[in-house]
């Protein structure tokens, strides 16, 4: 069972020296932070990219108060949250892990966009967390129809409907909680407002605190 996900993991270290980076997945970002939380008890990570990263930053004290963690990474992708998953989630023990990711990998941060490899690199960060005895939230792709840092892909927005689809899919098929962020906060155009996120992308407090009601629900 494990063979895939071994084999996954040496191309994608294989790939981090092909790249000539040293640190593809950013792996020191929470490197010291990790070993301060390790020997606390944390009741929630919350892995994701820049929506989860600012989220943390703006809301500290919604993280803090509660006991949850924040480990995004601006511009990461699903196999960067994969690379990182046991030292920023499994290695803090928590009860449970809100997996937020795929704007970027529908952007084409890392590689060109492949729905089947995104659900394959989530449905592995599921699998390892089932090990851990982790409880899983999953959570859509939040509604966008562009990219201000890559304008030449146009509007994504089907990709992204598409994406949460087998996201929810997966979800069932694991018997994991699935949040629902999408369909609050899209507008007519599968995109978001600007009272809600002035780029398209990015929530503004608005849209956070939409998205804290709905994974409080979740969580309790």
């Amino acid at each position: 069972m494990l063979r895939p996900f071994l084999f996954t993991l040496t191309l994608l270290l294989m790939e981090t020296t092909c790249f000539g980076q040293n640190d593809f997945a950013n792996l020191a970002r929470y490197a010291d932070h990790n070993e301060v939380r390790a020997e606390m008890t944390n009741e929630v990570v919350f892995l994701g990219n820049s929506i989860t990263d600012s989220w943390y930053a703006r809301d500290t004290a919604f993280f803090e108060s509660n006991n949850f963690v924040g480990r995004g990474i601006s511009g990461q992708t699903s196999e960067q949250l994969l690379l990182r998953f046991r030292p920023d989630v499994v290695n803090l023990k928590p009860k449970t892990v809100v997996i937020h990711i795929g704007t970027n990998d529908v952007a084409e941060n890392t590689r060109p966009y492949s729905e089947d490899y995104t659900v394959g690199n989530i449905a592995s960060m599921i699998d390892i967390a089932d090990q851990n005895d982790i409880r899983v939230v999953l959570a859509s792709v939040l509604p966008a129809t562009g990219f201000s840092w890559r304008p030449a892909l146009g509007d994504r927005s089907a990709m992204i409907v598409a994406l949460n689809k087998r996201l929810k899919q997966l979800a069932e098929e694991k018997n994991v909680d699935y949040l629902d962020y999408h369909s609050a906060l899209k507008n007519d155009q599968n995109g978001m407002d600007k009272e809600l996120a002035p780029d398209g992308v990015h929530p503004t407090m608005k849209g956070y605190g939409m998205m804290k009601e709905m994974v409080l629900k979740v969580l309790r």
